[in-house]
């Protein structure tokens, strides 16, 4: 009996023949067949299955028995094979993907960005817009930051403490008590290949199979994913785009289940730049004290605000909730490369203590973070913080933030909310105008017209296909350039 899925057939058909999705996407589009990338990733994920006409294609294009394809009968159990030869193969075991994969997504590097790299490889030159990553950019790491890794090299050679080096968690220990997170010691402190791969041991320390967390839309995927990855189910809470990209309280109070352990805030935001008020914060808090709900703060860009704003931490006013709060060096410092994070648990840390036991066997299973990273900690947050320079009239982020947003509300179909802090914005697109159905097939669009690489919104769980993302760390006119370019592409398209 065959049990195979029509996602794991399709999936060996795809192995056979060496495609990824991206292959059949253009296929189907040299084809003149409708059939997106999210019709093929429903369809490898196994959440659909395609009807009878696209059945078709997919056999033809993959070179495989259509029945075959559609229920694994015994009599088409192979895919077409040569004529060449009548010997019989041998049986092969092939190697798929883990399905807990199937739920994950990652469009910062998805199907547009291979695409891209391909193009690439073809001598095309490509404006990419699509990662917050300064050193590209022309945006240089401090020249203390370099001298002093240089001169601990040889002292860093070995493994750390799991956490990571009592100097450097010293210094980050200091840098939050002057922001005020309540109850804090140096044990407290984890440094991590930056806050990415923190997110990930610490939602693995806490989830069960089933267990919720909130996570705001849209949101920095890494969470989303990190969340299924750990057998846990991600709960959307709307972010509204019509009150400065604030989160909704009310949606957040409405999906608070019983199997909800945790909300997850980012700010200032990743994608769309907002930068979060005590009040509102406090609401939050509010809603955790409620619930009795962990709070997972990710503060990455928290030394990146603008107009004379204050990033305040939620951890602040919450000394009675037991909460996690994330940060690093690799935006406020241009060190992205380094790869050194932080997250530092504080308040009623006796909520979580069998919690906390994970997180110290998983820290003791990577053995430690990057050691020569970590010996600059120290001097990256004591003294001048050169970031600040950038980060008024004047200076290069904020003159940037300032000429993409002017750029972009003056083009017809396109309005946007100005960020407050990092480095992106988060522009809505009249679908009706543009008879935009599918925003991935956008960015690809603008991709193949135009060589300008964005993400678009569905990578960062929004819901509708209405947004994208620009990174607007470029220099001026560079994103001259590429806004005039987007201009003109705007003014023909529909899609």
């Amino acid at each position: 009996m065959n049990e195979q899925t029509f996602s794991d057939r399709l999936k060996t058909a795809m192995q056979r023949k060496q495609f990824k999705q991206i292959d059949l996407v253009k296929a189907a589009e040299a084809a003149g067949i409708r059939l997106g990338k999210s019709h093929i990733s429903q369809y490898v994920s196994g959440k659909t299955i395609p009807r009878d006409a696209a059945l078709s294609f997919l056999a033809q294009t993959l070179g495989c028995d259509k029945e075959w394809l559609k229920s694994g009968a015994e009599s088409a159990s192979e895919p077409v094979k040569s004529s060449i030869s009548n010997q019989k193969e041998p049986v092969r075991r092939l190697f798929t993907k883990s399905h807990k994969l199937d739920n994950v997504l990652y469009d910062v590097r998805g199907p547009v960005v291979d695409e891209a790299n391909r193009m690439e490889a073809e001598g095309m030159e490509i404006l990419k817009l699509s990662i917050g990553n300064p050193a590209p950019f022309d945006f240089r790491t401090p020249h203390e930051i370099i001298q002093d890794m240089s001169s601990q090299l040889t002292e860093t050679e070995g493994y750390s403490h799991s956490k990571g080096l009592f100097s450097a968690r010293k210094a980050i220990m200091q840098y939050c008590q002057l922001k005020h997170l309540p109850n804090l010691s140096v044990d407290d402190i984890y440094t991590g290949n930056g806050v990415s791969e923190l997110i990930q041991l610490s939602l693995n320390a806490l989830l069960d199979d089933g267990d919720e967390v909130l996570i705001p839309a849209p949101d920095y995927p890494l969470w989303t994913a990190c969340v299924n990855l750990a057998g846990g189910k991600a709960v959307h809470y709307i972010c509204d785009e019509a009150s400065e990209w604030y989160p909704d309280l009310d949606d957040i109070r409405r999906k608070v289940t019983d199997r909800t352990k945790a909300i997850v805030i980012i700010n200032p935001n990743n994608p769309t730049g907002a930068l979060y008020p005590e009040e509102l914060l406090r609401e939050i808090v509010e809603i955790a004290r409620e619930n009795q709900l962990m709070i997972l703060s990710d503060e990455i860009y928290d030394r990146l605000v603008m107009d004379g704003l204050k990033h305040v931490s939620i951890a602040s006013l919450a000394p009675d909730l037991f909460c996690v709060t994330y940060s690093g060096l690799s935006k406020s410092h241009m060190i992205a490369g380094y790869r050194i994070g932080w997250m530092v648990l504080s308040g009623n840390k006796a909520l979580g203590q069998d919690f906390i036991q994970g997180l110290n066997m998983l820290s003791n299973m990577r053995l430690c973070s990057n050691v020569p990273a970590q010996s600059i900690v120290q001097t990256a947050l004591g003294g001048y913080q050169s970031v600040e320079t950038y980060l008024v009239p004047g200076g290069r982020i904020y003159e940037q933030r300032e000429f993409i947003y002017n750029a972009l509300k003056d083009i017809p179909g396109i309005s946007v909310v100005k960020p407050k802090a990092a480095f992106y914005i988060f522009p809505k697109m009249d679908v009706k105008r543009f008879h935009i159905r599918d925003d991935e097939q956008f960015a690809l669009d603008l991709l193949h017209e135009k060589h300008i690489l964005i993400t678009r919104g569905g990578g960062f769980n929004w819901p509708e296909p209405d947004h994208f993302r620009i990174v607007y760390l470029p220099r001026i006119e560079v994103l001259g350039e590429a806004m005039k370019k987007f201009a003109d592409f705007m003014k023909t398209y529909r899609q």
